[in-house]
């Protein structure tokens, strides 16, 4: 793997990584209003972000997968 194209794939699991950290989040929001410690309306919009960051993510690891299968077929 030449030094470009490590610089990609690093570039593509940060991009698939920064959803990843999105859900955490919202997961642990999602605790804190199970326990009571913030509205319910609130972990209402943390499944809704949860949901968005799960096919961010997805996306970004079709990216890499792309990126991956482009690489196989130059070499």
């Amino acid at each position: 793997m030449t030094e470009e194209e490590l610089t990609v794939m690093a570039k593509q699991v940060h991009d698939a990584r920064k959803p990843l950290n999105r859900i955490s989040m919202q997961a642990e929001l999602i605790k804190m209003a199970l326990d009571g410690d913030v509205p319910p309306e609130r972990a209402k919009q943390a499944l809704d972000k949860i949901i968005i960051s799960t096919k961010d993510c997805s996306e970004a690891l079709t990216h890499m997968m792309d990126a991956l299968s482009n690489s196989q077929s130059d070499a």
